[in-house]
């Protein structure tokens, strides 16, 4: 442990340097949307890591958006356990009109805090370990388990530059997302959003509505933007029973949410609308599947179409999750519990402690992270970053230095620790 408590003491004599690394992770303009904006920044992670003995893999995930991974062999892989570290260079959009007290992507420090768009989400987070790696070069540190470093695209628009990676194959004992968690050691409860539409092959002209709502009318007609409104009141009393009947520790009641976010439908005041359809987004438990919900869903609404005369015939079509909220309006993020067993966890609730001298929480984001994918692909994963999320996404957004030098100890205490520990460890 001497050589951890000299990285420790570095990370404290060159916390300006730490600083001045996030400071220029933050300079590199990659808001989504509009996204296809992180070459220059992804290309500057690469020659980071490439730099530090990493070998490197670099590929456009859309173009203008690579994925960066990073890999630095274990001196003894096959005995040591393997990590990897993920994170998104991608950070929330800018509005024109909102009130920065500077450019948001040039930072400046305020009250001991960074300030500067992706501070908190998640630049903090990439910075910090990026510099823990960056110490264990300099000290000629040779951990004897791989490492692995993922800086990918397309979080914040549900792109899943993370399930890129995990298409490419990339494995490791344990995954560790460092995003904004205020330094808990969490899962996440999951996000699937959805199509449902309601569609006629019939068309009729407005003066034809008194034949559909009147008696003796004889037209089996009717609007799909009325027929809508029954299915969206049928997805309240989905969300309300739900809320009576799931439940997760670490979450409020109702956190089971069905939001219907946005609805289309008509051509124009001389039709009866004959097709309408609406957006939702569903959010579900830890211990729940995006597959399972979407199930529940389709199956409840499917019944009320059953009761429905119209609907019998046009029945409700469904189109679920997508790979972007730009490219095809659609996005998942899948679920995942942690356990606080897993030796990796007991390892970085370990460190935490070490470092920060209070006992780790171990809980649930309210938010979602793509560390979803990674477990999803049979690796355990937890999210463990600097930030807190009311600062996330806002103006003037901002991250603790301090908040940052304890984050970047406890991962330094962590890699160095589970990269020395021996395969078939518990």
């Amino acid at each position: 442990m001497a050589e951890i408590a000299q990285i420790h003491k570095q990370i404290d004599e060159r916390k300006e340097e730490l600083v001045d690394l996030l400071k220029t992770l933050i300079s590199f303009k990659t808001p989504a949307p509009p996204a296809r904006n992180t070459e220059d920044a992804q290309q500057f992670t690469a020659d980071f890591l490439g730099e530090r003995g990493f070998a490197v893999e670099k590929w456009d995930v859309y173009q203008g958006d690579p994925n960066v991974v990073g890999t630095l062999k274990g001196t003894e892989a096959d005995s040591y356990k393997s990590l990897i570290i993920n994170g998104h260079i991608d950070v929330a959009e800018v509005n024109a009109d909102e009130k920065w007290d500077t450019d948001p992507f040039t930072p400046f420090v305020k009250e001991n805090a960074v300030v500067g768009r992706g501070a908190a989400d998640m630049k903090g987070g990439l910075a910090g370990a990026l510099f823990a790696i960056q110490l264990f070069h300099e000290a000629g540190i040779q951990l004897p388990g791989d490492l692995i470093f993922q800086s990918v695209i397309g979080e914040e628009v549900g792109e899943a530059g993370t399930l890129q990676c995990c298409k490419k194959g990339y494995k490791a004992d344990f995954a560790l997302v460092v995003d904004t968690s205020g330094l808990h050691i969490q899962g996440q409860g999951g996000v699937i959003t959805g199509w449902i539409t309601l569609k006629s092959d019939k068309t009729f002209h407005d003066a034809t509505r008194r034949q559909m709502i009147h008696a003796g009318g004889g037209l089996m007609g009717a609007s799909a933007i009325e027929k809508m409104a029954k299915i969206i009141q049928g997805l309240q009393e989905l969300e309300r029973h739900w809320a009576v009947m799931k439940s997760y520790p670490g979450f409020p009641p109702g956190t089971t949410t069905i939001n219907p976010a946005v609805i289309e439908g008509g051509r124009h005041a001389a039709f009866i609308a004959d097709e309408c359809r609406l957006w939702i987004t569903v959010h579900f438990y830890p211990n729940e599947t995006y597959e399972s919900v979407a199930k529940e869903v389709e199956e409840f609404i499917r019944n009320i179409a059953k009761g429905d005369l119209w609907m019998q015939e046009n029945p409700p079509q469904f189109e679920w999750g997508g790979t972007s909220m730009i490219e095809d309006r659609g996005e998942i993020f899948p679920s995942f519990e942690v356990d606080p067993a897993h030796s990796a966890v007991q390892a970085l609730m370990e460190a935490h402690h070490h470092v920060v001298k209070e006992k780790p929480v171990v809980d649930v984001s309210p938010s979602v992270t793509d560390g979803g994918w990674l477990a999803d692909a049979g690796i355990p994963a937890a999210i463990y970053g600097p930030g807190q999320l009311r600062h996330a996404h806002a103006v003037n957004e901002r991250l603790d230095i301090e908040e940052l030098v304890r984050y970047t100890k406890v991962m330094a205490s962590f890699i160095y620790n589970w990269a020395h520990t021996k395969k078939g460890a518990e």
